[in-house]
């Protein structure tokens, strides 16, 4: 009997297709203090962002063949630790790639046509102060014809420019590994037209200079990868936006940008101190906040969930 312990949840549709295929499986969470103690008893553990799997934790676990993540970042996980260790680790790169993209738009959409302001205003001042809240408003501007600067030029990053492609942006991706890439853009009308486009890459200093909007896709790093000096490269006004990793930017560096007017705003759906970001951040009137759901949409828990599911069965073989 295969027994793996979700100890992060997923998609109802997952745990069926592992609990068909014969294994058995325990999705009540287990308190990162008393892993220790009962994960030696499972075969698989799969994960999201919550639970650590450090290499204290796999040293005591010598039955464990495969650690799992349900998302795509995979630095809650010593990865190198438990490869090394013949123990399998999997993440699902793909599921949540379409999700991330959109809610990235998400927040230019709301900082360009200041949303996320004007909806914590019109409950309060809607009725005594509509003109004068219109007359605040309407100084937005269209994303149509600006440059979406792209950092890291993966499954997100494309997805990224595919929608950025389709409002009529021009994309300048950055990527350490990849010259170009080849997307497929598909249009649903009385008929379905797909066409491919060619995407070259570009160095980190000419989209810094030349973006109208920045969007972050890369896993974390250990260090910000945006801080004082690539800001100061910057269009005067350009929008931020991190869906990746907190502390990818530099906070601090940020606060300063937006209060001299280099950043125009900022986008964040991630941060440094999660999962109790800083005050600053939450209530600057030029940042616009999510509570790090990225991948949290019912389309890509559902995908990642039975992605989750195929790889171990892959990896297990069915049991029943």
């Amino acid at each position: 009997m295969v027994k793996i312990l979700i100890n992060d949840g997923i998609h109802p549709d997952g745990q069926l297709l592992l609990e068909e295929a014969g294994y058995q499986v325990e999705t009540n969470k287990i308190a990162q203090e008393d892993l220790e103690a009962q994960l030696p008893n499972y075969d698989a553990i799969c994960v999201r962002s919550a639970t650590k799997v450090r290499t204290a934790l796999i040293d005591k676990c010598p039955n464990l063949k495969a650690i799992c993540r349900g998302g795509v970042g995979l630095d809650n996980i010593d990865v190198k630790h438990a490869r090394g260790k013949g123990i399998q680790v999997i993440n699902t790169p793909a599921a949540s790639s379409k999700s991330v993209a959109e809610l990235a738009f998400g927040h230019m959409f709301n900082l360009s046509r200041f949303l996320h302001l004007s909806n914590r205003d019109m409950p309060a001042k809607g009725n005594s102060d509509f003109k004068k809240l219109k007359k605040s408003y309407a100084k937005g501007q269209e994303l149509r014809g600006k440059k979406l600067g792209i950092i890291g030029f993966g499954r997100i990053g494309q997805e990224t420019a595919k929608i950025g492609l389709g409002l009529g942006m021009t994309v300048l991706p950055v990527d350490l590994m990849l010259d170009d890439a080849t997307i497929q853009l598909s249009f649903q009308g009385n008929k379905e037209i797909t066409v491919s486009v060619k995407i070259d890459t570009v160095e980190m200093d000419e989209m810094l200079a030349n973006a109208d909007y920045i969007s972050l896709h890369v896993p974390s790093l250990g260090k910000a990868l945006l801080g004082a000096e690539e800001m100061a490269k910057m269009k005067d006004g350009v929008i931020l936006v991190n869906t990746a990793r907190g502390g990818t930017i530099d906070e601090d560096a940020l606060l300063t940008a937006l209060e001299s007017g280099k950043v125009g705003g900022a986008g964040l759906d991630v941060f440094e101190n999660e999962p109790t970001p800083r005050a600053d951040l939450l209530n600057h009137p030029r940042i616009s906040v999510s509570p790090h759901i990225g991948a949290s949409t019912q389309e890509a828990q559902r995908n990642i969930g039975l992605e989750l599911a195929e790889k171990l069965i892959d990896l297990f073989g069915e049991v029943s």
